[in-house]
């Protein structure tokens, strides 16, 4: 359960606000809390001040450092959470930050009035100053509101639909398509007839070339980088089986270009995706390679890399090799047969049975229990059932991968795991998606599945490295 605290002076406006719809619908059956917190609660004024006047002058009132901070430890017990200070003096608020929050377990928002907060108590709380746009308000729990309300639609569970907040404004760096409901005609204007042609991939056309014009004409700075994502793209699609995770990363509107230098048929690239904090790199020499490194930001918690030099200077970096792997990419657009039939989308009913069962490989089963979550709650993961009981799974990990296959043995040899990726690569072309995955160098069983599948394998082999001091396992 993500915890939102929120620290106020008017905690009824907070929980009116943000106590009905999806929102409230998502508090009340526990996939989020919301907290709101009165500052005036903590003030040692007996009459509940909480404000004065600022020192060397100036118009308005200034709110009091104590009462924060005291507020502030209050719910978080003096324990290193994320505070954000709602202020038109800091950084804009965009998806892609909406995306980095969500990934909290606890997030405490702080709700300034008056001419501010003294400056004492911001430097001892607050990690992150945050701004909805550069225009004046009489407080922060409007916009506060406003952030609550982008976060907690991208936790899974509470749209209640692991595609709805995919599929809309600012996904992939375009604007949304139009949409149309019934009746087909009203006021003399019909609906599209390619949306009533039941043709799937005209559909999807239709939509992208329908983004691409809104985005173009109503925000011009987005379809600038849309564009700069799709020159990217063609060019490292010159070595496709080598490049897809960065290709896919890029087309599914996950990836931030921090660095790109192309040298006739070579490209260097930094992608950095900030919702699983995991970045890909390939560099075309080492004193380039010391350059990508340099630009990692802080929060990284895993890099995936083709060249062996890339891979010994990272472990120089306060990062440890996680594996190697080698890359394998499913390029045909048509589904692959699936023989086993009982195979669905799993639920949290079917979490313990995933927890027992899978591991990295080094630490042994039941391993990685907030991923294992997080991975069936956004609708990731399919299990395979016999007579009832669940005997496999598969996933799509968080940066877009195939993976996570488990049959127990018992079931082995029956074309269970063949059909569980089957099923997997289906619902990822029906997405539009390339499958890709990766198979630990050695591990010829796997490797020969995929084959049978129709995946071709890269050139290069891969390494993963995981920094060490992350609190992902």
């Amino acid at each position: 359960m993500t915890k939102f605290h929120i620290l106020t002076l008017f905690p009824e406006m907070i929980l009116h606000g943000l106590g009905s719809s999806i929102i409230g619908r998502a508090a009340g059956k526990g996939i989020i809390s919301l907290n709101a917190v009165n500052i005036r609660d903590y003030t040692l004024d007996r009459h509940g001040k909480v404000d004065d006047y600022p020192y060397g002058g100036g118009a308005g009132m200034l709110m009091q450092a104590q009462p924060v901070y005291d507020a502030h430890r209050a719910v978080t017990g003096g324990a290193a959470v994320r505070t954000i200070y709602v202020t038109p003096q800091g950084t804009p608020f965009t998806q892609r930050m909406a995306e980095d929050f969500a990934r909290e377990e606890e997030l405490v928002f702080l709700c300034g009035h008056y001419e501010g907060i003294d400056e004492r108590a911001l430097e001892k709380v607050v990690t992150d100053q945050v701004s909805i746009g550069d225009y004046v308000l009489t407080g922060g729990e409007l916009p506060a509101m406003v952030m609550i309300d982008a976060i907690a639609r991208l936790i899974p569970g509470v749209l209640g639909n692991d595609s709805s907040a995919e599929e809309e404004s600012f996904y992939n760096d375009l604007l949304e398509y139009p949409q149309y409901s019934r009746p087909e005609e009203w006021m003399g204007t019909r609906v599209p007839e390619v949306l009533l042609s039941g043709n799937h991939s005209k559909v999807a056309a239709w939509r992208l070339e329908q983004s691409r014009q809104r985005t173009a004409g109503r925000r011009p700075d987005l379809y600038a980088k849309y564009q700069k994502k799709q020159q990217l793209i063609k060019r490292l699609s010159a070595q496709k089986r080598n490049n897809i995770h960065m290709m896919e990363s890029l087309s599914r509107g996950r990836a931030d270009i921090l660095y790109t230098d192309y040298r006739l048929n070579e490209t260097a690239v930094l992608l950095y995706d900030r919702g699983c904090r995991i970045a890909m790199m390939t560099a075309l020499d080492r004193e380039t390679c010391e350059s990508l490194a340099d630009l990692l930001p802080a929060e990284t918690e895993m890099v995936l890399v083709s060249e062996a030099f890339a891979r010994d200077i990272l472990l120089k970096r306060q990062y440890a090799v996680f594996g190697e792997f080698s890359q394998m990419l499913y390029t045909r657009r048509e589904t692959l047969p699936v023989k086993h039939k009982d195979i669905r989308q799993l639920t949290m009913d079917d979490f313990a049975y995933v927890h027992k069962w899978y591991g990295d490989g080094t630490k042994g089963p039941g391993t990685d229990e907030d991923y294992v979550r997080e991975r069936i709650s956004a609708g990731a993961m399919f299990g395979a059932f016999v007579d009832g009981r669940q005997v496999g799974f598969v996933g799509m990990h968080d940066e877009g991968s195939l993976g996570m296959l488990f049959v127990e043995d018992f079931f082995r040899g029956r074309g269970i795991a063949a059909s569980l990726e089957a099923y997997a690569v289906n619902r990822m072309l029906e997405r539009g998606w390339t499958p890709y995955g990766h198979v630990a160098v050695g591990n010829t069983v796997s490797e020969r599945l995929q084959e049978r599948l129709g995946f071709y394998k890269a050139e290069k082999s891969f390494w993963w490295l995981e920094k060490v001091l992350a609190n992902r396992v």
